[in-house]
C-alpha cells in the first residue's frame, strides 16, 4: 500500500498561499466598492488637473477637444501616473480596513429601522384599540 502525497507528514504538500492584505475573494459588488475607492483616490491626486480641465471645458461643446488640449493631456497624464496596480492594492487595503466600520454602520441603520417599525406597529395597534373602544 503506497502512502498518499496528501498525508500530513508528506513534504511534497504545499500550503495554500493566501494574500494577507486581501484575505477573501470579493463579490462583484465588493469589487465595485473597491474600484470606487480607487477612482476617488486617483481623482484626489489629480484634483488640480481635473479642475483646470473642467474650467477650460465650461461652456464649450465640441471645441473642447482642441481648445483644452493641454489641460486634457495634463489631466490624463496625471491619472495614468497614479492609476497603477499598487494604488488599486492600497484602495483594496483601505476597503478591508473600513469593512468593520461599514458593517457596524449598516447594523446600526438596520436596528434603527427595526426600532421604528416596532414603534409604528405599536402606534397602529393603539389606534385600532381606540377605534374599537370608541
Amino acid at each position: 500500500m503506497s502512502t498518499s502525497s496528501n498525508s500530513p507528514g508528506s513534504s511534497s504538500v504545499t500550503e495554500p498561499k493566501f494574500d494577507l492584505r486581501n484575505p477573501l475573494p470579493l463579490s462583484a459588488t465588493q469589487e465595485q466598492q473597491v474600484k470606487e475607492v480607487y477612482y476617488k483616490r486617483v481623482r484626489g491626486y489629480c484634483a488640480e488637473e481635473i479642475k483646470a480641465f473642467a474650467e477650460c471645458a465650461r461652456n464649450r461643446t465640441f471645441t473642447t477637444t482642441w481648445v483644452c488640449r493641454d489641460q486634457r493631456l495634463a489631466m490624463n497624464s496625471c491619472m495614468l501616473a497614479h492609476a497603477k496596480p499598487e494604488e488599486l492594492d492600497r484602495a483594496r487595503e483601505e476597503w478591508f480596513s473600513s469593512r468593520d466600520a461599514r458593517r457596524r454602520e449598516r447594523e446600526e441603520q438596520e436596528a434603527a429601522v427595526e426600532k421604528r417599525r416596532v414603534e409604528v406597529i405599536r402606534l397602529m395597534r393603539a389606534d385600532n384599540e381606540k377605534r374599537k373602544a370608541g
